[in-house]
């Protein structure tokens, strides 16, 4: 295949994935319980999922954001009673942070407001299809991680 029409497989394949990342984002932030947003309920999910304590500085590279910005979420989260931050007992100089409990009640109920949206998007477009593209888009976020 030439590279012209790579070019334009790319620039339509980034064009697509960029107005999808817009569409979804403004419909799941809609969803959301009142006073939520987008970077909180992401950052619950993401310590919800891995079950442990991070840093704010593990945090702001899984997101890709700076620290400030993740601080700035961190300090939103902590003022809700969503998270702990404790300091590191070893280092002084650094954090860890964790969901409480009402930080998971936050993120169950978020999950719940936002999954009906999901899942009829996964049943509109079928959910062999969804499942078929998901090997592909991962292999594409590692590749971009990796460029990173």
């Amino acid at each position: 295949m030439s590279t012209e029409r790579n070019d334009d497989i790319a620039v339509a394949l980034f064009g697509e994935l960029f107005m999808a990342d817009q569409l979804a984002r403004n419909r799941v932030s809609k969803a959301l319980p009142r006073g939520m947003e987008l970077s909180h309920f992401s950052v619950l999910n993401h310590l919800a999922r891995v079950g442990d304590e991070r840093t704010p500085a593990q945090l702001a590279r899984a997101f890709h954001v700076t620290r400030g910005a993740m601080t700035n979420t961190l300090t939103r989260l902590e003022w809700a009673g969503h998270v702990h931050i404790r300091p590191d007992w070893d280092d002084a100089r650094q954090k860890f942070v964790s969901i409480s409990p009402s930080g998971r009640a936050a993120r169950d109920a978020a999950v719940q407001a936002v999954a009906p949206m999901i899942a009829d998007v996964v049943a509109a477009l079928g959910a062999d299809r969804v499942r078929a593209v998901l090997p592909v888009l991962r292999e594409m976020r590692a590749r971009l991680e990796q460029d990173n």
